[in-house]
């Protein structure tokens, strides 16, 4: 009896230990109905309430509902003609309404704000306190909505999956998510009678949507269709996919707890979406005039919202200094528009980055291979400058985009002073010849340094902003970013983001690079930096970065250079050109990158401009000084014998 007892014991004390252990884990997730914020009695917690239980006779009718509408409806229908979304990459075109008194109509009865919740066929008004919450109302304009009612047959699309458009099926494993009659409609990602079944984003959603789950079910990241591109790829394994940076729910990007598992809604809404094309996240908090693409990313990446643990570096801040140019007024960017942009100067976040595809930097790489932020981008061929290449694979074929062969490129005085060189060929603002391996003389951007003569200036190493030198190599080639760089980033010893995001320097240079000008060409010059400080915290930093300037003025590669930088304080702006020389001239032939500037430098004479490199002579008048074929210089009709001297 004893031993029965002691059993009997036993059983109840296991029992009692799993229930209490049952009761302390997650309940799962509601399988029946839950109507959650859609039972509207009294107390019941919604945003809208009644008196007394009412719950499902808000939206159903035991009898007499809405003659030919099924489920025995009560809530009375909206009349409205409704605004569709619609964007230039969206395929399914048509301007299309739901149906009246089917599916997603039923919904749109309360969602759309124009019927009073509680206005019913059977019952007549029900008097009823509160309101929707806001993001709960629609409104007529669905322009911000996720597409549903299409145009039908659905047509394929290489972001879609393969099972959406050939057997009307969606790629979910569980099946929850599902079409309607062959259709997109609110009960495809909505169960009205259930709120919890994903128990975080309580939004009445057919299955859990951590990671992506619900947007995966009809959007395809891997696959390929010929001669169309997706524009999803690279997703798996993203920056986007895979950060774990924590959120708080009103850091609005997602309800979720992490960049990662909120995935697509990080970035994209449902409903109500700031920007309509692509249904954008605005801004939190708002940045006005900004494009709806760069409002998306200014919640992780403007260094303001607290509610994001690791805050991002503020990427946005660098605008506030000489930057490029967001978009504004009529020249907004738009996912559809041409590699080659014509007419259209603007850079928002994702004409140089790929949210999708874009990754973060670990490894300050040598050049010319494009960097991770960038993955996916598209470029241009700098053989041609018209080639789209997709993904760009060279950093500089980025920047071709806006800084090759488009037309109605501008020279605004936001970016300082822009020399006027004597050699150009068609389009000075073309950088493409320029850099070409046909040019004379380049900075070695596109192709590697070739040129015959010797660099003894050149460092080894690049110098950070302090002088001490990087883990960067000079190389044999350099990025673009090299120059043109936020003035605080990271990879050469700031605390900012990389890229050529906005600087204090001119022409969103990274360092000091100082411009000598001249009222008129050939006469007195300003801007001069007599003994300057040659180091990289001096008036030419940016060509210190990899240039050792004292060997510059030592005269290693020309006689004079210590007399015109170091006792006239010219800069070397005046000679010699920063990118390249993509045109043959008879005059001046281009080598070491000398290219005159014809602002400051004129005509001795009504002689051409020239430079002889056999005899390292120039024949020009520049500070009121006439500098002579044979190496003398003249000034106000005396002449000094100067031998300018041959080191090659």
């Amino acid at each position: 009896m004893k031993q029965k007892l002691l059993i009997a014991a036993l059983v109840l004390l296991v029992t009692m230990a799993c229930r209490l252990a049952f009761a302390q884990t997650t309940p799962p997730p509601p399988t029946g109905d839950a109507l959650g914020m859609h039972n509207m009695s009294a107390g019941s917690g919604s945003s809208v309430t009644a008196p007394g239980s009412l719950g499902c006779t808000f939206c159903h009718a035991p009898h007499s509902g809405l003659g030919g509408v099924t489920p025995l409806w009560n809530q009375q229908l909206s009349q409205q003609t409704y605004t569709p979304y619609t964007s230039t990459t969206y395929k399914q075109k048509g301007n299309t309404q739901p149906t009246l008194g089917v599916t997603s109509s039923l919904c749109l009865s309360c969602h759309d704000g124009t019927v009073a919740v509680g206005q019913t066929a059977v019952f007549g008004k029900i008097p009823v306190s509160g309101a929707l919450n806001n993001i709960d109302v629609l409104t007529t304009n669905l322009s911000g909505s996720h597409p549903f009612s299409l145009v039908l047959p659905i047509k394929d699309s290489p972001d879609l999956a393969a099972s959406l458009a050939a057997q009307g099926v969606t790629a979910d494993p569980t099946g929850a998510v599902k079409l309607v009659n062959g259709n997109i409609e609110c009960t495809s990602c909505h169960n009205p009678h259930v709120q919890g079944i994903d128990t975080v984003a309580q939004n009445f959603l057919v299955r859990d949507s951590s990671n992506g789950q619900m947007c995966l079910a009809c959007h395809d990241p891997a696959r390929t269709l010929t001669g169309q591109v997706n524009p999803l790829t690279g997703w798996t394994g993203s920056i986007h996919q895979t950060a774990t940076n924590q959120v708080a729910n009103t850091a609005n990007v997602g309800v979720y707890p992490t960049v990662a598992v909120n995935a697509c809604t990080s970035c994209h809404m449902e409903h109500n979406a700031g920007g309509p094309s692509r249904l954008m996240r605005p801004a939190t908090p708002a940045a006005p005039g900004v494009d709806a693409a760069t409002q998306d990313c200014i919640s992780c990446h403007g260094g303001t919202n607290a509610n994001i643990s690791p805050l991002p570096l503020n990427v946005y801040g660098e605008f506030s200094k000489i930057s490029h140019l967001l978009p504004a007024g009529s020249n907004l960017h738009d996912a559809a528009e041409p590699a080659v942009l014509n007419n259209n100067r603007h850079a928002t976040c994702v004409d140089c980055h790929d949210p999708h595809s874009g990754n973060r930097l670990t490894v300050f790489a040598q050049p010319p291979a494009i960097r991770p932020p960038q993955s996916g981008v598209e470029g241009v061929s700098a053989a041609d400058g018209s080639t789209v290449l997709a993904p760009a694979v060279n950093q500089y074929e980025s920047c071709f985009r806006c800084h090759g062969t488009s037309v109605g490129k501008q020279v605004l005085i936001k970016y300082g002073y822009l020399p006027t060189r004597l050699v150009f060929s068609g389009d000075p603002l073309n950088l493409i010849p320029q850099f070409s391996p046909s040019s004379t003389s380049s900075h070695p951007v596109v192709h590697p340094r070739s040129s015959p003569l010797p660099q003894p200036s050149l460092l080894t190493n690049m110098l950070n902003q302090n002088g001490t030198a990087s883990s960067r190599l000079v190389g044999s080639q350099i990025f673009c970013t090299d120059c043109h760089a936020s003035d605080d980033n990271r990879e050469f010893g700031g605390a900012g983001p990389n890229g050529p995001h906005g600087s204090i320097y001119p022409h969103i240079l990274e360092r000091n690079y100082q411009f000598s000008q001249a009222g008129v060409p050939g006469g007195p010059v300003t801007n001069t930096f007599p003994t300057p400080d040659l180091s990289p915290l001096g008036p030419y930093a940016m060509c210190a970065k990899c240039h050792d300037l004292n060997n510059v003025i030592s005269n290693a590669s020309w006689a004079q250079h210590g007399r015109h930088i170091s006792n006239d304080g010219f800069s070397c702006s005046v000679c010699h050109t920063a990118h390249g020389m993509g045109s043959v001239n008879p005059s001046v032939t281009g080598e070491r990158l000398i290219n005159f500037d014809v602002n400051v430098v004129g005509q001795n004479n009504g002689a051409p401009i020239s430079y002889n490199h056999a005899t390292n002579t120039c024949t020009l008048t520049c500070h009121n000084a006439a500098h002579n074929p044979d190496g003398s210089v003249s000034v106000n009709g005396t002449v000094l014998p100067q031998v300018m001297g041959i080191k090659h």
